[in-house]
Parts: C-alpha cells; sequence; structure tokens
C-alpha cells in the first residue's frame, strides 16, 4: 500500500512507504472497527542548543525519518480504547470522565494527558479505538514522547495549526504527566522541516529552517542507556537553573549574561555558564552551516559536550566513550550528546564518505568497551506532523 502524507499547514505532499502492517494490527487489536486514520509525527535530533529550551533560550533540533503512527476509528462505547504495540498492553477511559483524569505513574499517562489537555481546551474526545506504533527508540535521546505526544494532538484534537498541535503536547507533558521539560521536542515534531533543522527561539517560538552543508551527514548512536526525565537530575537542573535566575534577578538564564556569573558560585555558576555559553554557540553553528563552514560546526559540536559533561553535568561514561570514539574517526568533524543525557544517544556530524567507518568504529569499539551494540542511525531531515492518505 503506498501512501501519502500532508503537514499541518497543507503545503507539503511526500510519498510514504507501506503501511499494510499498522492497518493489519489495527484491525487485530479492534476487529470491530472499520477503517481507521493514520496519523504521525516523528522524532527529532538535537544538533545544538541542550538544556536552553527550558530557560528559553535558542535551539536547533532536526526532525528525523522515525515517526510514532496513531491510527484511530470511531467506536459507540463512549470509551476511548487505547493499545500501544510497543508496550503490549492497553488501557481505557470513558469519554465523559477525561476532565477527571489523574496520573498513573505510566506510559498511559502520555496518552490521556493529551486527551485531558484537550478537554481542557474545550475540544470534545469522540469515543474512539486508537493504535500507537513507534519507530522511535524508548529513552534514546530521539524524543519519543514528543513524537507521541504530537502525533496523539493531532489524531484527538483535529486539524489544528503546527503551533497549537507543539502547545497541546508541550502542556500535557508538562502539566499532567509532570515532566519540567521546555518546548522544543514537540515543536520540532509539530513544526519539522524536510531537508532542514529549525531554529527556534523557545520564548517567542519564533523559527526559521536552517539548511544544513550537502557533505555532511547526521548519524546518531544510541549508548542503551535509557533516562527517566521525570525525576532524578533532569528534574534537579530545572530547578539549578531557576535558582541561578532569581540569584541573578533575571526571570529566565536566556537572560543572563557572561559577566553577570560572578555573582554566583558551585552548581549554579556551572549551570548559568553552561546556559549562556551555550546559547551563544547556537549563534555559532548556524552562522557556520550556513556559510558551509564544517570544520567550526564541529568544533562548536565539541564545545557544547565538554560544557554538557563538565558544567551541567548530564553526559555519562557510555555517552563520552562515544563521542571520543567518533572524534578520533578521520572525516568526523564533531560529535557531542543529544538530549536529555544520563544515557540516551551521541549525534555525528560525518562527512559523507566518512559514515561507515564512523559506524563501524562506534559498534566495534562500544562493544568491547561496553559488551553492548549502539543502534545506529542516520537521520534524514524530515517534515513535521501529518495525517497520511491512502
Amino acid at each position: 500500500m503506498v501512501v501519502r502524507y500532508r503537514t499541518t499547514d497543507g503545503t507539503d505532499t511526500v510519498v510514504l512507504g507501506p503501511m499494510d502492517r499498522i492497518i493489519q494490527r489495527f484491525r487485530e487489536v479492534f476487529p470491530e472497527s472499520g477503517a481507521p486514520q493514520v496519523w504521525r509525527a516523528p522524532g527529532r535530533v538535537n544538533l545544538i542548543g541542550e538544556h536552553t529550551d527550558y530557560n528559553l533560550g535558542y535551539v536547533l533540533p532536526m526532525a528525523i525519518d522515525l515517526a510514532c503512527f496513531v491510527a484511530t476509528a470511531p467506536n459507540d462505547d463512549g470509551r476511548l480504547r487505547v493499545y500501544s504495540q510497543q508496550m503490549g498492553a492497553g488501557s481505557e477511559w470513558r469519554v465523559d470522565e477525561i476532565s477527571r483524569a489523574r496520573p498513573r505513574g505510566d506510559w498511559t499517562d502520555r496518552v490521556i494527558g493529551i486527551a485531558w489537555e484537550l478537554d481542557c481546551r474545550g475540544a470534545v474526545i469522540a469515543p474512539q479505538n486508537v493504535f500507537l506504533t513507534s519507530a522511535v527508540p524508548l529513552g534514546g535521546g530521539l524524543s519519543s514522547s514528543a513524537a507521541l505526544g504530537v502525533s496523539l494532538a493531532l489524531a484527538l484534537g483535529g486539524w489544528r495549526p503546527r503551533r497549537e498541535i507543539a502547545e497541546v503536547a508541550h502542556a500535557a507533558e508538562r502539566d499532567f504527566v509532570g515532566v519540567p521539560c521546555g518546548i522544543m521536542d514537540q515543536f520540532a515534531a509539530a513544526c519539522g522541516q524536510e531537508g532542514a533543522a529549525i531554529l527556534l527561539d523557545c520564548r517567542s517560538l519564533e523559527w526559521r529552517a536552517v539548511k544544513l552543508p550537502e557533505e555532511i551527514d547526521i548519524v546518531t548512536a544510541d549508548t542503551m542507556v535509557k533516562h527517566e526525565h521525570a525525576s532524578g537530575g533532569y528534574r534537579t537542573r530545572v530547578e539549578e537553573c531557576a535558582a541561578a535566575a532569581r540569584a541573578l534577578g533575571v526571570s529566565s538564564l536566556r537572560d543572563a549574561r557572561w559577566n553577570d556569573l560572578g555573582a554566583l558560585s558551585g552548581a549554579l555558576l556551572k549551570r548559568a555558564r553552561h546556559v549562556v555559553t551555550e546559547n551563544a554557540r547556537v549563534a555559532e553553528f548556524v552562522g557556520a552551516a550556513e556559510r558551509g563552514d564544517v570544520e567550526t560546526m564541529g568544533r562548536v559540536a565539541a564545545e557544547s559536550h565538554r560544557s554538557l559533561r563538565e558544567d551541567y553535568e548530564v553526559s555519562c561514561d557510555e555517552l563520552d566513550f562515544l563521542v571520543e570514539t567518533a572524534l578520533r574517526v578521520p572525516g568526523v568533524v564533531g560529535a557531542r550528546m543529544t538530549g536529555g543525557g544520563f544515557g540516551g544517544s551521541i549525534v555525528n556530524f560525518v562527512r559523507r564518505e566518512a559514515r561507515e567507518a564512523l559506524e563501524s568504529a562506534l559498534i566495534d569499539g562500544y562493544r568491547r568497551k561496553w559488551g553492548r551494540t549502539p543502534e545506529i542511525h542516520r537521520c534524514i531531515a524530515s517534515a513535521g506532523a501529518s495525517e497520511i492518505f491512502f
């Protein structure tokens, strides 16, 4: 079955591969349903600008060719029924009780949270059967949660503007699931651009497409060490940044300047120093990309990883090993951790002719050191959330 999709602004039409398996699984799970509609939203790789989004700074994410798919069809029993292929489990809620839903502390929170947020905004959630399946690795730093949230917001909330879809998914993640995240991931999943990254101002939500040099491939490598953002170090970093902003008398670290940082010490100094310098690195990286200066792109990426390791302290031994291994491969111009940290993936900027050598070095070295095989993916810049047309 060859299908097409059109993004939420109605401008892009792209050929997709076969969708037969998704339709078949939907019918196996919900044999009483009619033919479903199918929606998709991509994962993302963040090229530069890490932990700056919840500090209302600048980021450069790229929607990728791994996506979450949501198939839906109406039912007549007054319930929202959901089945997740990855979880191998389902759940259900009465649609007239969605406004009273409360978190359970498991994967279903990211489903009912979207419905709850849409309900808060006045949307009517129709009784329906929902099948979820995703190619975005869970906990791999490529934002599987945002791909899920945005695809569900589109499927349950109707044909809304891209920005509103991102805002719905972000609000559900923050206010219902309880993750104190910025909007970068959801915005990239909703507004991604085929063939380009997007430079996003996380305060104004103004953005523009940024083309990358054609001779560079973007390759991720997953440590296979999983993280959970809703607790632990990520939440602590958010709190430390808020404390640093208060100490500096600014509303967020977006407004902090290098000369201000002398008023801080200890962990707060280190966190603020990362945010201030990372915002500057985003601008430098984008400028280098737009003039085709791949060496500067690589240097800035390496500086970002060093700052994340030493000042923000969100790297780990496995991430550092992969970065160091990548940088020893001729043709790799830069590498850094991507995502929230404490595990997940690195992103590599590699000359096209060196990509196979990079992948071999990462796989062989990681197996010898850690006894695991990293999942490697060449990332193709893809369009944002869409409905699929058969």
